[in-house]
């Protein structure tokens, strides 16, 4: 009798364990349909990524721009200028390392502008990674973001353990302040 009482007691705490990440998650993403982006945010990597961002910032003339360590400012600067953005609406941020440090080291920027919403602009093949981040280090934050996707030849998308591992950085950065990028870095290797 006691062990079913046991296998209850523990099925129930399994179950209520599940529902908080759930519900957590399924309230930001109706946060994100809610609320209008006020940015665009663009993670390097990829010369493509920001001249999709310049494209959509010269439609959507009242969003601002953050490039977090992409292509060199010289040319991110002519390429934005090119698109008819104005300067002042571009912030160019070279202190990311990685995919991980892309949000760590600007969404306190972001939130100190006021920002509650973001277009997320990166590759199609990285966006499920970058959503894995984005879900912890924006949502940490209460900024909910919308996923915009640049086509690319690379029709695979990155393996799924990059994108746990990568959240597991992103989750151990909300606890400690630490981002494991050394620890990113090896594993990247391996």
């Amino acid at each position: 009798m006691r062990r079913k009482r046991r296998s209850r007691w523990h099925w129930r705490i399994g179950l209520m364990l599940l529902l908080v990440p759930l519900s957590w998650l399924g309230q930001s993403q109706v946060k994100a349909k809610l609320r209008e982006p006020q940015a665009i945010l663009v993670l390097g990597g990829a010369p493509e990524r920001e001249h999709f961002a310049a494209e959509f910032a010269s439609e959507h003339p009242d969003l601002e721009v953050w490039v977090s360590s992409g292509t060199n400012p010289e040319y991110a600067q002519w390429l934005f200028q090119e698109a008819d953005v104005a300067s002042d609406r571009v912030r160019l941020d070279y202190r990311a390392v990685d995919t991980v440090t892309n949000f760590t080291t600007i969404v306190e920027d972001l939130k100190q502008s006021g920002v509650e919403s973001v277009y997320l602009v990166t590759s199609d093949y990285h966006m499920r990674r970058a959503a894995i981040i984005a879900q912890v280090v924006l949502g940490r934050h209460d900024i909910t973001f919308q996923p915009l996707p640049v086509p690319s030849d690379d029709n695979a998308s990155e393996p799924l353990v990059r994108g746990l591992r990568d959240g597991a950085r992103a989750m151990l950065w909300v606890f400690t302040g630490q981002t494991g990028s050394v620890l990113g870095q090896r594993l990247s290797k391996s």
